[in-house]
């Protein structure tokens, strides 16, 4: 199974609460942390809805 590598890149600051919750659901912290994720549809969503904030490259 393929996996994505997501790294966050802005800051949440000034983001909807939505969105800051997405980005603790993937399990980042601090600008610049990187975490491996699954790739399934469920991920996949999570990260459309926080594209601007994040940078994703497959593993």
């Amino acid at each position: 199974m393929a996996n994505l590598n997501i790294k966050l890149v802005r800051s949440v600051i000034g983001t909807l609460p939505k969105q800051r919750k997405t980005i603790e659901a993937l399990g980042l912290k601090k600008i610049g942390q990187e975490v491996q994720k699954p790739d399934n549809p469920q991920t996949r969503g999570m990260v459309e809805v926080v594209k601007h904030l994040v940078e994703v490259t497959e593993a």
